[in-house]
């Protein structure tokens, strides 16, 4: 598979220029909880959800529920734009109960977020994860939306996707094929299909050969459940991390302080996403995020790997939250092998 991943301010260590990137993506069928929803294999239905921001671009949500429906998926969209309350998608209450809706709904088989922004927070208490869990449903989102992924995990022990969301990646005037393709192969694998496996060429990273969970998603949402009940304490796992609009010191400042709550320490390995749209000062005086992940490096000892094409990014990887996965790393590329996971 093809994947054009845009550079926008990315770090040089990560810019590696990832445009054209080969991603070989082939799956096995996993083992499937019985109440996972399989019938309609041909024809899935996505619920489209909103529970965090309103889609400033209404025509971007009509536009990726075209596009959907053109790639044989079947559509319930259950948001109302004319509800939107202040920078939100409708008011707290009603996110809520638009969550309940689309997981209650036995059409449904995945749970699509419009987009991120910020809203998630202002719920999470207010989140029945054991009825998000127990509807079988596949929840599929990133950025505002990992709080879900990693509440799940850490309440209910569900796996979850980090992928492409509808206003920023499926609705955008220029359509991202990528990303269509790799929700697709992630979520609907062909039977008798090997691992689903993510090859990515990435110059300039150690070698590594490590085995664990899966887990991560936004930096700043992570760093934000710190020492809270909706962060899954994993041991040995391998930890994911992707941001938008942060400065290098703000990212350094949050890798510090999941550093000192001691989580970085229990993992085996770091992969390092896209870190875009940012702007460096005259004031940065040679600090740059090279620098800081230099500074990061001589801090912990667990390898950093960098070059994971996701994050707020035009062509992303769907990536399965909470699965078992292999990471092996090379000075020119690394692949990531995951286990078994629900799919449809």
């Amino acid at each position: 598979m093809q994947f054009d991943v845009e550079s926008v301010f990315c770090p040089a260590s990560f810019a590696k220029e990832i445009r054209s990137i080969e991603i070989a993506i082939v799956i096995q069928a996993a083992i499937i909880p019985q109440h996972f929803n399989q019938i309609n294999r041909t024809m899935p239905t996505i619920a489209i959800v909103a529970p965090s921001g309103y889609a400033p671009e209404p025509a971007n949500v009509a536009r990726a529920i075209e596009r959907l429906q053109a790639r044989g998926w079947a559509v319930k969209n259950f948001v109302n734009h004319a509800h939107k309350f202040q920078r939100f998608a409708a008011d707290d209450a009603s996110r809520l109960a638009q969550l309940y809706q689309a997981a209650d709904d036995s059409e449904v088989d995945v749970i699509l977020a419009m987009r991120g922004g910020y809203g998630i927070s202002r719920i999470l208490a207010d989140i029945d994860f054991e009825r998000l869990a127990a509807s079988g449903k596949l929840f599929v989102g990133f950025s505002d939306f990992t709080p879900i992924h990693l509440g799940l995990l850490a309440k209910t022990a569900t796996i979850s996707f980090a992928g492409p969301m509808v206003c920023e990646d499926l609705g955008t005037e220029e359509c991202h094929e990528a990303s269509f393709q790799g929700l697709k192969e992630c979520l609907i694998p062909a039977p008798n299909s090997l691992p689903y496996t993510l090859n990515i060429p990435s110059l300039g990273n150690p070698a590594v050969n490590v085995s664990g969970t899966f887990w991560g998603g936004n930096l700043a949402m992570v760093a934000h459940l710190v020492g809270s009940e909706f962060i899954p304490l994993i041991e040995g796992g391998i930890l994911f991390l992707e941001d938008v609009n942060e400065m290098p010191n703000r990212v350094e400042r949050m890798l510090l302080q999941l550093h000192h709550a001691g989580i970085l320490k229990r993992q085996k390995a770091i992969v390092l996403g896209q870190f875009t749209n940012y702007r460096l000062s005259d004031y940065e005086n040679g600090y740059d995020f090279n620098a800081m992940l230099d500074f990061i490096r001589s801090k912990i000892s667990i390898p950093i790997i960098t070059g994971l094409p996701f994050g707020h990014v035009a062509n992303k990887v769907t990536l399965p939250v909470g699965a078992q996965v292999s990471l092996v790393s090379d000075a020119e590329q690394f692949t990531l092998q995951f286990g078994s996971y629900p799919h449809l």
